[in-house]
């Protein structure tokens, strides 16, 4: 299992894929599989790979990887609409999105896993929509998982960093613990600094206080849907 503290949170990510993805945006996602690659690779590896400060966001780079186009590409969007449907069905409060090759899942207060105030340990209608996330994990097993814990602005930036810590920390806990292997699983954390929308408001500091999964295709995934498209 990796840890990692960064700055840069996944939700900043799918803001930068999001402009690569508007030409596509009347496509299915198996065809966004195929186009999308040769526009968002690029950013993305730039965004959190070894050109990023001082190079410490190579992990977290290496484990989301590049974006696969063409038929390979095509062959992976239809394994992760798959399972992006499972999730949906299975966990139906969660947020859930198909972005370029990836699934990101979003948990705040309205979706059922949410934390109390200044709490990081999971409560009973929490562990009942995780159990149910890791036996889609389990089904799915050619996926890596990134969980990322992020805060609302209320209290001390050190404090806020360390609660989303200890939240994300508790969200990759447990779904090892519900035998999700922990190879597949990096842990990062932001606190305050990456705010999904405004902290101005009651209902806007809820939405801050979230964990984001992003579920990304792992290196077997990727090689099975390279030899299956090079063979047709």
């Amino acid at each position: 299992m990796k840890s990692i503290v960064r700055t840069i949170a996944i939700v900043t990510i799918c803001a930068v894929l999001s402009v690569g993805c508007e030409a596509t945006r009347n496509a299915n996602n198996k065809q966004k599989g195929a186009v999308i690659g040769a526009t968002t690779g690029a950013i993305l590896g730039a965004v959190i790979g070894n050109n990023v400060g001082d190079g410490e966001n190579s992990e977290l780079g290496a484990v989301i990887g590049g974006v696969v186009g063409g038929g390979a590409g095509i062959i992976i969007g239809n394994e992760m609409d798959k399972q992006a449907q499972k999730i949906e069905e299975e966990i139906p409060g969660a947020t859930v999105e198909r972005i370029d090759n990836g699934i990101v899942v979003t948990f705040d207060e309205n979706s059922g896993v949410y934390f109390d105030t200044a709490k990081y340990n999971i409560n009973n209608e929490s562990e009942v929509l995780l159990s149910k996330l890791a036996n889609v994990m389990k089904e799915y097993t050619q996926t890596n998982i990134i969980v990322a814990g992020h805060t609302d602005n209320v209290g001390s930036e050190s404090s806020n960093l360390l609660l989303s810590q200890r939240r994300a920390n508790a969200v990759t806990g447990y779904l090892t613990s519900n035998g999700v292997s922990s190879g597949r699983l990096t842990t990062v954390w932001y606190g305050e600094t990456a705010p999904a929308t405004s902290n101005a408001t009651a209902a806007g500091r809820a939405e801050n206080r979230r964990v984001t999964l992003a579920i990304v295709p792992n290196e077997t995934m990727k090689t099975n849907a390279m030899r299956e498209a090079n063979s047709k």
